[in-house]
């Protein structure tokens, strides 16, 4: 078992990604009496996001601030958290399996000459060992891996090993570590978002996702009423992305993103296997489509055979209904 964990966090406009949290709850699963340092980079007061770790379960923190920090390149990145890996000699890293955790750890993984588990969904105790699943086969198969090296790095994919209940009474040592990040080859100018405002479509735990069968941009406007009752996020095949009904920002499936939602949505989705590879992890699954032999009914948990333009407006008229009832 482990002595040390660290624990890479990752932050989003001044605030901690949930899947840092996971993250967390993850590292106590491979060791619960390890030691759970936490790891944030920026170049802001990094205060406020260091206590949130402690109040998630990290035992303490450190913070990297350098102004080639204020948006991720892997130089910049690369170097701080390399640098306090070199300072604290984890036994064991994780990070969330997010944009940044897939570009970032393979690179660390490299240059420490460790191996990575990445994408894991399960982490289990199994005597002196851990077992770690992963999805194989664009979600096919799974398999188990467990770690004999010296030291255990793995990325977590979001929305499946639950964080621990926030705690404010923690406490824990925030320790400011000074890098010198240089030699930035990549220099960020300017960020420009496409995606949707609201929910984080890779950590949302309801996604209302639409495909070709939408129609048109203007057939996404109920799927937007819906998500936002249900306090999700909208996502999209690649062929409604294909088809210029909205940004490829949405796109879910094996060449998008990967989603694990407690509640998935499928609206005017036929379920191609490309598709289902981004979603079939989906704690529950409820397709609309008119085609009664549409493949994703395969998948669905519930089924309803009916057109989506007369479903859709029906399910959000029940929603508001009982939303009323309970404020009654």
């Amino acid at each position: 078992m482990s002595d040390k964990l660290l624990v890479i966090g990752e932050t989003r406009d001044g605030s901690l990604r949930n899947v840092t949290f996971e993250a967390i709850a993850a590292a106590k699963k491979i060791n619960a009496d390890g030691e759970i340092v936490g790891v944030i980079c920026g170049d802001d007061d990094l205060e406020s996001q260091a206590n949130e770790m402690i109040h998630f379960g990290a035992d303490r923190v450190v913070t990297v601030k350098h102004d080639n920090l204020k948006t991720y390149t892997s130089e910049g990145y690369g170097q701080a958290v390399l640098a306090v890996m070199n300072e604290e000699s984890p036994d064991g890293i994780v990070m969330g399996h997010t944009a940044i955790g897939k570009d970032l750890t393979p690179k660390l993984a490299s240059k420490l000459e460790i191996g990575l588990i990445s994408d894991a969904t399960e982490i289990e105790a199994d005597g002196d060992k851990v077992v770690f699943t992963r999805p194989i086969y664009s979600g096919k198969a799974f398999e188990k891996k467990i770690v004999t090296d010296d030291v255990t790095f793995a990325t977590i994919r979001p929305n499946n090993i639950p964080a621990l209940d926030r705690d404010e009474s923690r406490t824990g040592d925030i320790t400011a570590m000074d890098v010198d990040v240089t030699d930035i080859r990549t220099v960020i100018k300017e960020v420009i978002r496409k995606a949707s405002e609201g929910v984080d479509l890779s950590e949302a735990k309801v996604i209302v996702s639409g495909g070709r069968g939408v129609k048109s941009a203007d057939g996404f406007k109920p799927l937007h009423e819906l998500a936002d009752l249900l306090g999700g996020a909208v996502g999209a095949s690649r062929g409604a992305c294909d088809a210029e009904y909205c940004d490829y920002s949405l796109q879910i499936g094996q060449t998008g993103k990967v989603v694990t939602p407690d509640l998935y949505i499928a609206c005017g989705i036929s379920g191609a296997i490309q598709h289902l590879a981004g979603m079939s992890n989906s704690k529950v699954i409820v397709a609309i489509n008119k085609d009664p032999e549409a493949n994703i009914f395969n998948v669905a948990d519930y089924g309803v055979v009916g057109d989506i333009f007369e479903v859709i407006p029906l399910l959000i008229e029940e929603i508001k209904k009982m939303k009323e009832e309970v404020k009654a």
